[in-house]
C-alpha cells in the first residue's frame, strides 16, 4: 500500500486522525445510550446535543432543525418521500428535480411516481447547470417540492442554489438540496441560500460512514420515514450512534475551518492534472470548468472503455472511478454525462479523478503519467 494513490474522494474519504481520536471514547468507554436516564446516558445526551449545535452553527441553522440519519441516502429519501406524502393531503402532488441527481433522489422520485405523484425532471446545459428559469417555469399550483443538488457528484458542477431557492420561496414551494458532495467543500448558509431542507453525509469530508444529517427548517414536518422509538424528537427512530455523531461534528468543523486553504491547494493540483491530460488526443473535460468543486476532474477519452481504464489504473496502484461509485456496477455510461449531451462513445470512456486533503504534488505527477500510459495502451489494444 506504500505506492497506492487514492484519488476517488468523491466516493468516500478516509477518517482523519483527529476525528478517529474524538470518536474513540464513545466506542470504548462512554458507550451509554443517550436516551437512558442514568448518569452516563445523561452525559452522552449532552455530548450529542453539543454536536447537533455545532453542525447547525456551521450551516447557519438552529440545533432543533438538525436531525441525525444514517447518511445522505436516508436524508434524501426522507426529504422527498416524507415531504410529498405529507403535502398530498393539500393537493400538492407534483415535485421537480433534475436529470443529473444522485440515485437516492432519482429512485425516491420514481417511488413517488408509483404512488401517484407526478415528477418533472429538468434538463441541464452542456456544463451540467440547471437553469433558474427552467425551475420557475416548471412550478405549478400543485407543486409541493423542488429538489436540486448543491453540487454534482460526477462532474462537480455547482448549481445556483440560492437563486433556485429564491424562486421557490417566492412561489411558496419548498426547496431541498442534496449537499452531500458540497458539504465541507463550499460555504453553506441555509438562511442566506433559501434552503428549506438539506442532506449531508459525514464520509465525504473525512468523517465516518453511516452517519448523516437532515436539515429541516423549523415548522416543516415531513412524514416519518422510520418508525419505532421517540429518538430525534419523535421524528427518526433508532438508538443514536453517538460515536459517529461526534465524529461527524468534528470532521465538519475541521473541513469548514480548512476550507479556503484546502480548496486553493486542491484546485491547483486538479488544474495541473487537467492540463497534463488534455495533451492526450481526443480528450475533453466534462462539466463546468469554472464553477465546480475544487477536487473534481471528470474527463472523457475517445476510443477507451471506461471500466478497462479504471481496472488498468487500479493495477498501476491508483484508485479512480468512472461515473458514480453507487452505479459503478453498471456497464452503461453515466446518466449524468448523457444528460450533458456528451456522445455515447465519449461518455463510455469517462474518468473521474477526485482529490482530497491527503493527496500530494508527487501523486499528481504520477496520476498524469499513468493515465497517459494507460490510455495509450488501451487504444493500441494492449
Amino acid at each position: 500500500m506504500n505506492n497506492f494513490i487514492y484519488a476517488d474522494n468523491a466516493a468516500t474519504t478516509k477518517i482523519s486522525p483527529e476525528v478517529f481520536e474524538a470518536m474513540t471514547p464513545y466506542l470504548t468507554e462512554f458507550y451509554g445510550n443517550t436516551s437512558s436516564l442514568y448518569k452516563i446516558g445523561r452525559e452522552n445526551h449532552k455530548v450529542k446535543e453539543e454536536a447537533r449545535r455545532k453542525i447547525a452553527e456551521l450551516i447557519g441553522a438552529s440545533a432543533m432543525e438538525i436531525f441525525f440519519t444514517s447518511g445522505g441516502s436516508e436524508s434524501d429519501n426522507w426529504a422527498l418521500k416524507g415531504t410529498m406524502r405529507r403535502l398530498a393531503a393539500q393537493g400538492k402532488k407534483h415535485m421537480i428535480t433534475s436529470a443529473i441527481e444522485h440515485h437516492a433522489i432519482l429512485h425516491s422520485a420514481k417511488t413517488l411516481e408509483k404512488e401517484g405523484f407526478e415528477v418533472t425532471y429538468l434538463p441541464v446545459d452542456e456544463k451540467g447547470r440547471v437553469s433558474v428559469e427552467s425551475v420557475k417555469d416548471a412550478i405549478r399550483p400543485d407543486t409541493g417540492l423542488v429538489s436540486i443538488m448543491f453540487a454534482n457528484n460526477e462532474v462537480g458542477t455547482i448549481q445556483p442554489v440560492a437563486e433556485i431557492g429564491a424562486v421557490c420561496r417566492e412561489a411558496g414551494v419548498l426547496f431541498h438540496t442534496d449537499a452531500v458532495q458540497a458539504a465541507g467543500s463550499v460555504v453553506i448558509d441555509v438562511k442566506a441560500q433559501n434552503i428549506d431542507m438539506l442532506s449531508i453525509s459525514a464520509h465525504k469530508f473525512h468523517g465516518p460512514k453511516g452517519i448523516g444529517v437532515f436539515y429541516c427548517k423549523r415548522g416543516l414536518f415531513p412524514a416519518n420515514l422510520i418508525d419505532g422509538g421517540a429518538q430525534e424528537r419523535g421524528h427518526r427512530a433508532g438508538t443514536e450512534n453517538l460515536a459517529y455523531i461526534v465524529g461527524m461534528a468534528k470532521a465538519f468543523e475541521i473541513a469548514c475551518a480548512e476550507l479556503e486553504e484546502k480548496n486553493a491547494r486542491i484546485s491547483a493540483m486538479r488544474d495541473k492534472i487537467q492540463e497534463g491530460l488534455l495533451d492526450i488526443a481526443d480528450s475533453k473535460v466534462n462539466g463546468d470548468p469554472d464553477n465546480r468543486l475544487p477536487g473534481n476532474l471528470n474527463m472523457s477519452f475517445a476510443g477507451v472503455d471506461g471500466q478497462s481504464l479504471i481496472f488498468d489504473m487500479d493495477l498501476a496502484g491508483i484508485a479512480v472511478s468512472s461515473g458514480s461509485a453507487c452505479a459503478s456496477g453498471s456497464m452503461d455510461p453515466s446518466h449524468v454525462l448523457l444528460a450533458l449531451g456528451i456522445p455515447y462513445h465519449m461518455a463510455h470512456g469517462s474518468l473521474r479523478i477526485s482529490l482530497g486533503k491527503y493527496n500530494t504534488e508527487e501523486e499528481v505527477d504520477r496520476i498524469i503519467s499513468t493515465v497517459k500510459e494507460v490510455v495509450s495502451n488501451l487504444r493500441n489494444g494492449n
